[in-house]
């Protein structure tokens, strides 16, 4: 049974002026439609909150992730239920208590992500910006300089589907002694993420203070923005920060490492957690 996150199709493999049929192996990308149902003056409401492009599977720890780092819901004691679309996977609602009221006020924009930006469409910079319910709270991760180097390749060895399709993002959470803890791959960086923190939502392990986000990509301000909301407070990537990047992390006393490759690396922020 060929997995739903991969596509298999035949190609032709060219090399100079000759030709032949190969079976190649995609990244699937599908649209999801995230819901909410809650309650208003006794009565059930559902509101669309987003479609986003992503790598079919995870799709609940996605949804909670994103509602969660969006500021909409604040805890997995918020959600009664998950529900699915039966056929298509196109859909899934996450459903409310009757008692939790979702932050949507500010969430004034057009709710389609790409697979390529998960910020497009915001109505105002304001609304950007949300506030972390773990902002006042400080960990005491620090974490060896020697360990940090070696992450990238752990990683590397746990991305399944990318090793298949050359095409997958991936967002990793290790402890402080580098110990792998959990990889979630999506066609969309912040989808990655976003499964990242749905899962740990639902295992009821935020926030991550003590934990090392390891992001397989460029950083850019919202996944600054959602690691925020999750408490993380060490972000390392393997290519380069945004300027906005390093000003959010700069204001929320983040620690922010790009350009991580062998025994080399850029520290733009917090350098006072990296023990040398």
């Amino acid at each position: 049974m060929e997995s739903v996150a991969l596509k298999h199709l035949t190609i032709k493999r060219t090399i100079g002026t000759t030709q032949q049929e190969e079976l190649d192996v995609l990244a699937m990308e599908e649209p999801l439609e995230i819901r909410i149902a809650y309650f208003e003056d006794g009565a059930r409401v559902t509101k669309k909150i987003s479609v986003t492009m992503r790598t079919p599977g995870q799709d609940a720890n996605l949804s909670l992730g994103f509602l969660f780092t969006e500021g909409i819901i604040k805890s997995k004691r918020e959600v009664a239920a998950v529900n699915k679309s039966a056929d298509d996977d196109q859909w899934i609602e996450i459903e409310l208590h009757q008692t939790t009221k979702p932050e949507i006020k500010n969430l004034e924009r057009n709710f389609y992500t790409t697979s390529s930006c998960g910020v497009c469409g915001k109505a105002s910079l304001e609304s950007i910006k949300v506030n972390s319910p773990f902002k006042n709270e400080e960990g005491n991760l620090k974490i060896a300089i020697d360990t940090i180097y070696k992450l990238p390749e752990q990683l590397l060895k746990h991305q399944q589907i990318f090793a298949q399709t050359g095409g997958l993002h991936a967002s990793a959470l290790f402890n402080g002694t580098g110990e792998l803890l959990l990889v979630q791959e999506d066609v969309g960086r912040h989808n990655a993420l976003d499964k990242v923190i749905g899962t740990m939502l639902l295992e009821d392990k935020l926030p991550l203070h003590n934990n090392l986000l390891l992001l397989s990509e460029r950083i850019s301000f919202e996944l600054v923005q959602k690691a925020f909301m999750a408490g993380i407070k060490i972000i390392a990537a393997v290519g380069a920060p945004s300027s906005l990047a390093v000003q959010m992390a700069e204001e929320n006393n983040m620690t922010l490492i790009g350009f991580l490759k062998g025994t080399k690396c850029n520290v733009y922020t917090g350098g006072e957690r990296i023990i040398l």
